[in-house]
């Protein structure tokens, strides 16, 4: 299946970009074994994950997508985790799954790779409907930030360095941890060419105090990563940035923006910043795991809390 067939099949059935074909060639690039599961009406990327002492375990993001039979899907699993050793399948799907997960085995997960919860506003509304949606806080913000001669623009992979510059200050003071800088470089390499990940910007006096990685797949526009300066944070370029962006994605005809993942205990300002703009709150299933190796399996999880 060609990568154009692959994606039309993800985007048909309301896919994750996680699910897309770029998504698997990123993590390629990272040097991670990648599997692409089809079936006549189902489609599912698998990534291998590498562990210490030369093991690993499978995972799933946000599939598979389809037909939502799980046996052939995961009869495949097995095969691939018996040839790779895998200690165990992570698997973090669209659709509950806490009905069916006995039924093939799989245990719920305190470890989770993606959000649990995110916030989606819909496009479809007029730009006025979005204002006017918004908390009052929000909304001063923006008009605020309109006043201050900042300027919004999407920027080329020039300006990557700044991006991640301003991404280690902002981790830092908000306390949320990153990736290492090869992962947004090969990100906006491999997802970028194809114009399925843009950076936009705010610019104050020629300087970016803000910047942003957006998403582009299906008809969503997907919030991943954000950064800003904080010696301007009176200026508040990073609500500007926003609203400019999901303007853009709203002229482009997209009809949802993911702010993608919010935690009010991990992380209370970046969700306060985006339960501002007043979406509607999803609520995904979570994580299960189908444990292949129990020993590894305890050893893994007894690491992973001491560390």
């Amino acid at each position: 299946m060609s990568k154009e067939q692959w994606n039309q099949f993800i985007i048909k059935n309301g896919g994750s970009f996680l699910q897309s074909w770029q998504w698997g060639e990123f993590q390629e690039s990272l040097g991670r074994k990648i599997w692409r599961i089809e079936s006549n009406n189902s489609k599912g990327l698998v990534v291998r994950h590498n562990l210490p002492f030369k093991k690993n375990y499978l995972y799933c993001p946000r599939g598979p997508v389809g037909d939502n039979d799980l046996k052939y899907f995961l009869e495949e699993i097995h095969k691939i985790a018996k040839q790779e050793k895998s200690i165990f399948f992570k698997i973090e799907s669209e659709r509950d799954l806490n009905g069916d997960s006995p039924l093939w085995g799989l245990s719920p997960s305190s470890k989770q790779i993606q959000p649990n919860k995110t916030i989606i506003l819909d496009l479809n509304k007029s730009k006025e409907g979005l204002l006017d949606q918004m908390h009052q806080k929000t909304r001063y913000n923006i008009r605020l930030a309109q006043k201050k001669g900042l300027i919004f623009e999407e920027v080329d992979n020039s300006e990557l360095d700044i991006f991640l510059e301003l991404l280690r200050e902002t981790a830092k003071r908000d306390k949320f941890s990153i990736y290492p800088e090869e992962y947004y470089r090969k990100m906006q390499e491999i997802s970028g060419r194809d114009g399925m990940i843009k950076m936009f910007s705010i610019k104050y006096d020629n300087k970016i105090i803000a910047a942003n990685l957006v998403c582009f797949f299906g008809k969503t526009a997907i919030y991943l990563h954000g950064a800003s300066d904080y010696n301007y944070h009176n200026l508040m370029a990073p609500y500007l940035l926003q609203w400019e962006t999901i303007l853009k994605a709203k002229d482009k005809g997209f009809i949802s923006y993911d702010f993608w993942g919010i935690n009010k205990k991990k992380w209370p300002g970046v969700t306060r910043f985006k339960k501002g703009f007043n979406g509607q709150e999803i609520n995904y299933s979570g994580a299960f795991d189908l444990i292949f190796n129990k020993t590894w399996y305890k050893m893994y999880n007894l690491v992973r809390k001491i560390l």
